[in-house]
C-alpha cells in the first residue's frame, strides 16, 4: 500500500478553501482503453473525455486489479485535470485518475453513482 493512502494516517494539514479550488478535479467518460505493457507496473493507457470545455486526455493508470480495458469504455471516473503532462514510460500521462485503496492496496477508482455531465467539477 502507498504510504500516503495507508487507512492508519491521520488528516493531513489544514487548508484553506481556496487551496482545494486550485485543485481541479473533474468528472469524464472513459472512451479508450488498453493495456500499457511498457510500464513498470501493470497499467492501462486510457482516453478520458471531459467534455467540450476540456476534451478528451490521456491518462495511465495502474488498475488492472479490478478493471479490464472492456470494463473501463464508457466509466465515468474522477481525475485531476490541472497537473502538468507527465511523461510513464514512452506514454505521456494529461491527468491524475483517482482512486482509493482498497484493502490489499489496489486501485478502486472514484466515480458517480449518478450520470453527471462529462466536465464536471467536485465541489
Amino acid at each position: 500500500m502507498h504510504k500516503l493512502s495507508s487507512p492508519e494516517m491521520p488528516a493531513a494539514d489544514a487548508i484553506t478553501f481556496d487551496d482545494f479550488l486550485k485543485v481541479d478535479i473533474r468528472l469524464g467518460t472513459v472512451v479508450e482503453a488498453k493495456p500499457f505493457p511498457e510500464a513498470r507496473n501493470p497499467s492501462f493507457k486510457l482516453v478520458i473525455d471531459f467534455g467540450a470545455a476540456i476534451g478528451r486526455k490521456k491518462s495511465c493508470a495502474q488498475i488492472t486489479t479490478h478493471y479490464s480495458p472492456e470494463s473501463l469504455i464508457g466509466k465515468q471516473v474522477a481525475a485531476v485535470v490541472n497537473f502538468p503532462p507527465r511523461q510513464i514510460g514512452p506514454a505521456i500521462s494529461e491527468v491524475l485518475t483517482l482512486g482509493f485503496p482498497d484493502e490489499n492496496g489496489e486501485v478502486v477508482l472514484i466515480s458517480s453513482d449518478q450520470a453527471c455531465p462529462d466536465g464536471s467539477r467536485l465541489f
